[in-house]
């Protein structure tokens, strides 16, 4: 080591002494820094004191709770409570107590705590799976009042009410029922059936408090609701002339899992007073508000309603949908903000009732409010083939017969023979058609494809004189057609199909499956409906007996759509209720036997016959076309040929 380099560290040392020595902390340095570690250790000290505190005051909140008297605890929890509820303080104490009124078509359960509808029980009915019909469950549900009191927000659902009933479970008794007349409210009249009310109160002082009264009678699926405002004038925010009630349910699934199904037709419907029902869109997230009073408002799936309905009117609400499709357990959250008319008198009341029941066509009827409406039953041109002709004589087979294989059999029938004089009739015009067919194809061959008008007018000169209709052969289709189209409507939203087997088939407002296969073909499905084969088959069958007698050069790709037809209904209806399927193949075989009978009931040769004799006869003119000859002359016009 060099002489430099010993004199650069010895001077590097003394550098490092001189600094420490010049920047030693004084003695009023190191007594702030005492403080700081004190004052740090007693923040630690009351902290741990403050824990300790916190928890003997919790051990003493839970010996009050089991009976045992602190006064000082006492007052403590009960001023905390004061502070954050008002008036209110003594109900957001108790303990939750169920309460059950049932009659002989369901159950309904009440909670003290929140004094609510906590769930709905639809006695004679079952999911496909074969549980117990729940509408809806408290614990995936909410239902209460929400309004500010002395500046506080106050939501019912999370206090304690008072019960008017100690019994906890009434029962309603009456006499038996006839099949089809389940809920009919006539039913009760001039007969003993008994009514039940409960009343849940919300206590805010003496004298003073928010009252639901519920009450339910024999043989009804309505449920009473009346809301009572006692004595809350001073209690209750007055610079609103509204009470907030929200109602919120997540629906559960109750029917078999299909693209045509449940999913297909659950929404909320709602009723303006002066207006026409309306509903918002299925399987699509959507809020509306409602800024016109409105009459009622509806949970909807596709065989049951829960139904919220006002006495007078809702003048206000928002609604909102929310649907579940990755959730099996549940179709979709339903969700009602209804604003109550509130003018701060001492005592108020708003009446309304609940509908927690099937979605049958003559039940809902019953009560004039159009909740019927609910049941789609087709376009304005077919809703009344449903109305006036399917429903009825459905409903009539019913009180008869319990096999609804049998009912959809007699009612094809039925409908059959309605249309029986015209569909002979057509027949008849078919037969003169076919009888023609040899002129005809005279006239195709004179005239070939270049002249199609020339073509055309003489195939209708020659239907005249022969005195054929060539539209005669579509009068049946003209009078069947809505019936089929009505049929498509009714058969997958008519309850009484639900959970109905007939042969293979387990459910008719369902599809039947007698194969389910290993992949899933794009429009068809993963399974086979035999009820939809059949049908193909069979229309595929009455269309080439049809063809028979028709012509078709004239329009060449008519055949192949003939045809066409029946292959697309076989994807369409594969997945669609069996229900429908088997009235089609009925009615596929009625017809086929009809023109089996038809061909024997005709003389061809004698029909040939009579209409050359009319190709002889001059032609006969309507009274129209005289009249406009008439009219003609009268002008000095030459009339037309």
């Amino acid at each position: 080591m060099d002489r430099n380099t010993i004199f650069g560290a010895l001077l590097i040392f003394l550098i490092l002494i001189g600094f420490s020595y010049f920047n030693r902390p004084s003695e009023q340095q190191i007594a702030a820094a005492k403080r700081q570690r004190d004052s740090i250790e007693l923040v630690r000290v009351e902290q741990e004191k403050k824990i300790v505190s916190e928890k003997k005051l919790a051990e003493a909140q839970a010996t009050l709770a089991s009976g045992v008297q602190g006064d000082s605890v006492i007052s403590a929890a009960d001023q905390e409570r004061k502070d954050k509820f008002g008036v209110f303080a003594d109900a957001s104490v108790g303990t939750e107590k169920f309460y059950t009124i049932e009659n002989n078509l369901m159950k309904v359960t009440f909670s003290n705590k929140g004094g609510r509808i906590y769930s709905v029980e639809l006695k004679n009915y079952k999911t496909f799976e074969g549980k117990p019909l729940v509408l809806f469950e408290g614990n995936t549900s909410k239902f209460g009042m929400n309004f500010f009191s002395q500046n506080r927000s106050i939501e019912t659902e999370s206090f304690y009410f008072t019960p008017s009933e100690t019994q906890e479970n009434l029962v309603l008794t009456g006499p038996e029922v006839k099949k089809g007349r389940e809920g009919i409210e006539k039913f009760n009249e001039g007969t003993a059936a008994n009514q039940k009310s409960i009343s849940m109160r919300l206590m805010a002082g003496e004298g003073k408090y928010l009252e639901y009264k519920y009450s339910l009678s024999y043989n009804s699926y309505l449920v009473g609701f009346d809301v009572n405002v006692v004595n809350l004038n001073n209690v209750i925010t007055t610079n609103s002339n509204y009470l907030n009630f929200n109602w919120k349910v997540a629906v559960p699934r109750q029917e078999r899992r299909s693209s045509y199904g449940e999913d297909n037709y659950s929404t909320i419907y709602y009723k303006f007073q002066e207006d026409d029902v309306e509903k918002m869109s299925t399987g699509k997230n959507e809020t509306e508000s409602l800024r016109t009073k409105t009459q009622w408002i509806s949970f909807k799936q596709l065989f049951f309603a829960s139904t919220l309905i006002a006495d007078n009117a809702f003048p206000t609400a928002d609604i909102k949908t929310e649907f579940t499709k990755e959730d099996p357990r549940y179709v979709g959250n339903f969700n009602a903000d209804i604003a109550l008319p509130y003018e701060g008198k001492d005592n108020e009341s708003v009446k309304m009732k609940f509908y927690f029941g099937p979605s049958h066509y003559t039940t809902l009827k019953q009560y004039g409010l159009s909740l019927e409406r609910q049941i789609n039953l087709g376009y304005a041109i077919v809703r009344p083939v449903n109305k006036w002709i399917i429903i009825p004589t459905f409903n009539f087979l019913r009180q008869y017969i319990s096999n609804f294989g049998v009912i959809i059999l007699l009612l094809t029938i039925f409908i059959k023979l309605i249309i029986f004089p015209f569909t002979y009739k057509s027949y008849h015009s078919q037969a003169k058609m076919k009888a023609l067919k040899p002129e005809v194809d005279e006239i195709n061959a004179k005239f070939g494809t270049d002249k199609p008008m020339e073509k055309q007018q003489a195939v209708m000169n020659l239907y005249k004189k022969a005195g054929v209709n060539p539209l005669g052969g579509c009068l049946p289709m003209l009078f069947q057609f809505p019936v089929l189209v009505a049929m498509f409507f009714f058969f997958p939203t008519s309850i009484e199909l639900r959970q109905q087997s007939f042969l293979w088939a387990t459910d008719l407002s369902s599809y039947d499956s007698i194969m389910t296969l290993p992949f899933t073909i794009p429009f068809y499905g993963n399974h086979v409906s035999l009820f939809c084969l059949l049908m193909t088959i069979t229309t595929i069958i009455s269309t080439y007996m049809n063809s028979q007698s028709q012509s078709t050069e004239a329009m060449p790709g008519m055949k192949t759509m003939m045809y066409l037809m029946p292959v697309m209904f076989l994807f369409i209806l594969n997945g669609y209720a069996s229900g429908l399927s088997y009235y089609y193949f009925l009615a596929n075989v009625i017809t086929i036997g009809q023109m089996y009978v038809f061909r024997f009931m005709i003389d061809e040769e004698k029909i040939r016959a009579q209409i050359q004799l009319n190709k002889k006869k001059p032609v006969v003119k309507s009274k129209f076309q005289q009249k406009l000859e008439e009219m003609s002359k009268q002008q000095g016009m030459k009339p037309r040929k």
